[in-house]
Order: structure tokens, then C-alpha cells, then sequence
């Protein structure tokens, strides 16, 4: 599918994608969704984005996808967000995140994540934190875990 065919695409009929053929767009289609059309992605379809396709997605599309599309991605997936993509995430989306996906947060982009996220991560999140994860928190991130204490 060319681009600008994704980028046709009524939001109403991404739906009706098959994972198959959600899985075999490139990373230029992935680009060319709309937020709308990426926020009406289903879980499904979220799961069998390629860490590629996870990393393509621009900020505001990450942002536009709910807890659970959030929560139906893989730890791979969750490995592949770029900081920028980190730093977009919604509260709620890092709040959702399972103990395996916040363990899964790479050394990198741990620093990305916000403090007002920090604060909203659950003792259950904190604790699968590695001590190399723990390690690379900023100063406003272990004092926003302490104020939330």
C-alpha cells in the first residue's frame, strides 16, 4: 500500500485491516497514518506492529492510543520506542504499562520518561525496575517517586 492509499483510508475502515496486512505495511506507511486512523487501531492490530513499524509511529499517534493498544504491545515493541516517543506518552499510558514492559524499558529510556509518569508508576513497576534501570533515573524522577511515597 502506497502512502497516500493509507492515508486515504476512512479511520472507520482501518479496522477491518487484517493484522496480516497491518504487519506488511512499511515503516513510510506507518509514517503516513493519520492520529485519528492510529488511534483506531485494535489491540490486535497494535500487537502485530513490527518493532519497526513501533518505532516509525510519530509522537502524536503513540499519544493518540489508548491504555489497552498500549498494554497489547509486546516488550520488544515497548523496547523499540525512541525517546521522543517515551517522552510522549500519555500518564495514563505509562500507568498501564505491565511490571513486564516497565522492565522492559531500556537504560535509555528511562530518563525519557516524565516525572508526572514516575509519580503515576505503581509500587508493582517501580519494583521490576532492574538496578541498572534504577541507576539511570534523573534526580526529578527519584524525588518524584519520593513525593508520591
Amino acid at each position: 500500500m502506497t502512502t497516500t492509499q493509507v492515508a486515504a483510508i476512512e479511520t472507520a475502515d482501518i479496522k477491518a485491516l487484517s493484522t496480516a496486512a497491518v504487519r506488511g505495511l512499511g515503516t513510510d506507511a506507518i509514517v503516513a497514518l493519520t492520529t485519528e486512523q492510529a488511534a483506531a487501531l485494535s489491540t490486535a492490530q497494535v500487537a502485530a506492529l513490527s518493532t519497526a513499524q513501533v518505532a516509525a509511529l510519530e509522537t502524536a499517534d503513540l499519544a493518540a492510543l489508548g491504555t489497552a493498544q498500549i498494554r497489547a504491545m509486546s516488550t520488544a515493541q515497548i523496547q523499540s520506542l525512541t525517546t521522543s516517543q517515551v517522552v510522549a506518552l500519555e500518564t495514563a499510558q505509562v500507568a498501564a504499562l505491565s511490571t513486564a514492559q516497565a522492565a522492559a524499558l531500556t537504560t535509555v529510556q528511562v530518563p525519557s520518561v516524565e516525572t508526572a509518569d514516575v509519580v503515576a508508576l505503581t509500587s508493582a513497576q517501580l519494583a521490576a525496575l532492574s538496578s541498572t534501570q534504577t541507576a539511570v533515573l534523573t534526580t526529578a524522577q527519584v524525588a518524584a517517586i519520593e513525593s508520591a511515597d
